[in-house]
Order: structure tokens, then C-alpha cells, then sequence
């Protein structure tokens, strides 16, 4: 088996046809065809079912692909340690973030990042669902990662300051008369929440039993902005990251009493490269937030939808 069939592999699942993926990696279609059935021939068994739609990985094929992405997101890091000279950076840098965070400070330390290493090619992605965190951690196919807490060693995790939650009300809303909104004068309101195993759905949860409020649920959402947008729109009350709300919507948002902070934890995979380092020091010139005081604070415990990855 050759990295090279690897590829070809994973961007068949990708593109769902042999057209499509060769189109995407710039090769001819029969090439494409040539690997992936000396692969399977090699393997001894049947990677792609062919169905009218397009090819679809069997239950042998999506676990392959598995460990296919793990090993080419290692060459790829390989790559880009070796073509690493003073000034230069060549390969790709992948980084999860939990979902919310750092929507203020992440855009500016990758543009500098960009800057210093205009070759270097950079994958960014929100991740709602702590768990789909940990399962990409753990098979070591990101190299860096924003989120709420870990297990990691202070080598590997860096607390690079806090995310304050505030409240989004709707235009009119009485409570915009005050400079910040008790939880419990909220009781009675319907709340625009998130995806059940999402971790933001997992503190707003928390938070209304915390202070003994009913989730009444209006709406289920998966982005940060959808959710203020709705609110502004009086569909129901939400709690957001304050980095994470749009422009144009500050207007409608206060701070909560008791407060709801969490930490925003940089975890970098094992024995970080020069592009995850780099990073790293950029995030940390950014504008933080500072811990709210204890008594007031929030975070959750190991044991909700905010637990974060052993990366």
C-alpha cells in the first residue's frame, strides 16, 4: 500500500465518484480507477459499494478510511516539518475549535500566520460536539485546538484567557433597560438552544438548572449566529460566547448574574511543529478575556458535554 492510494481513497469518499475525485486531485480518471482497485485487490476486500448515486464506502471502507486519514495527516505534518526553513513553511496545519470560541481572536493569528508563511495551507473548523473533538484528537488528526478543558499536561494545553457568556434578548426586550440581566429574572422565557450533544448546548442546559429555571425550548439551532440572530428577532432568549456574536447585534446583548465563563484552552498535538508553535505564540498576543471572579464563575464539570479531549 502506497500513501498515494491512501489519498485517492479518502478523496473518492470525499467527491462519491471516480469522476469527481480525480477531478479534485488534477490526475486522469483511469488512474484514479487503477489505485483504488490494486488497493482492494490488496487488501482482499471491497472498499466502495457501487450504487446508482455513486460509490459509498462499505463498513470495511469507512474504517479504512479511518486509519487512511490519520496517516495522511501525519505525512502531511512530515512534509511540512522537513520543508520548514527559516522563513519559509510548506504543508497544511488542521485546527478545531470548539464551537463559539475565539470568533474575535482566531481570524487575527491565522491572518499573521498567513503572512509569516504564505505557503503554509490552513483548515479551519468549528466542532459543536465535545465528543467528535476527542475522537479527532485522540487519532491525532488535529494540530491544534480551542476548547473549554482537558487532561493534558501543561507542555501540551496553554489557558489562554476566558470566554465570558452574555444573554441575547430580543429588540424591546424590558430587560435591555439594565446594564446586566439576573438568570433568574429570565423564568418563564423560551430559549433558543443548540444541538443536543453539542458543548454550548451542555452549558445553557447547566446554567438553567443552576439557577432553577425550566428549559422551555423555542428553537434548536446549530450555529452561534443563528441563534442570536433569532433572538434578536424575539423567537426566545439565548446564551452565546460574547466573541461569538455578529456585528451589528451588541445592542441586544448583556451580561448574566450570576456570571457564566469558560476557559479557552490551546491543546497542541504531540511534539508541536514550527506552524503549531507559531500559532500558538499568535493566539496568546490576542485580547482575552481575564477570569471572571470565582464566586461568580461557570465552568462545567468532566462529566457534562464540556469535557475536552486527551489530544
Amino acid at each position: 500500500m502506497s500513501l498515494r492510494q491512501f489519498e485517492y481513497a479518502l478523496a473518492v469518499a470525499e467527491a462519491g465518484s471516480v469522476t469527481a475525485a480525480a477531478e479534485l486531485l488534477h490526475v486522469a480518471q483511469p488512474s484514479v480507477s487503477q489505485q483504488i482497485r490494486g488497493l482492494e485487490r490488496e487488501l482482499g476486500v471491497e472498499l466502495f459499494a457501487r450504487t446508482p448515486t455513486g460509490l459509498v464506502p462499505t463498513v470495511v471502507g469507512r474504517a479504512f478510511l479511518r486509519e487512511a486519514e490519520v496517516v495522511v495527516s501525519a505525512a502531511r505534518r512530515a512534509r511540512a516539518t522537513a520543508r520548514a526553513g527559516a522563513d519559509q513553511l510548506v504543508g497544511e496545519l488542521v485546527v478545531a475549535v470548539q464551537m463559539g470560541f475565539g470568533t474575535r481572536q482566531l481570524p487575527g493569528a491565522l491572518g499573521a500566520l498567513r503572512r509569516r508563511f504564505p505557503r503554509l495551507e490552513v483548515t479551519v473548523f468549528e466542532e459543536p460536539s465535545s465528543a467528535e473533538l476527542e475522537r479527532l484528537g485522540r487519532r491525532g488528526v488535529l494540530d491544534l485546538a480551542l476548547m473549554a478543558a482537558c487532561e493534558q499536561t501543561p507542555d501540551d494545553a496553554h489557558h489562554l484567557g476566558d470566554e465570558e457568556f452574555v444573554v441575547v434578548l430580543g429588540a424591546g426586550h424590558p430587560r435591555l433597560a439594565a446594564d446586566r440581566v439576573e438568570l433568574r429574572e429570565l423564568e418563564g422565557e423560551p430559549w433558543v438552544r443548540f444541538d443536543r450533544d453539542s458543548a454550548l448546548d451542555g452549558v445553557l442546559l447547566e446554567v438553567l438548572r443552576n439557577n432553577d429555571l425550566a428549559p422551555t425550548t423555542a428553537a434548536r439551532v446549530s450555529q452561534t449566529a443563528t441563534a442570536v440572530r433569532w433572538a434578536a428577532h424575539g423567537l426566545g432568549v439565548t446564551l452565546v460566547p460574547a466573541s461569538a456574536v455578529p456585528h451589528g447585534h451588541e445592542h441586544l446583548v448583556r451580561p448574566v448574574f450570576p456570571a457564566v465563563s469558560q476557559p479557552v484552552i490551546a491543546v497542541l498535538r504531540h511534539a508541536a511543529g514550527p506552524a503549531e508553535t507559531a500559532l500558538l505564540e499568535l493566539l496568546r498576543k490576542e485580547t482575552w478575556s481575564e477570569p471572571v471572579g470565582r464566586a461568580q464563575s461557570w465552568v462545567a464539570p468532566p462529566s457534562t458535554a464540556n469535557s475536552a479531549p486527551a489530544v
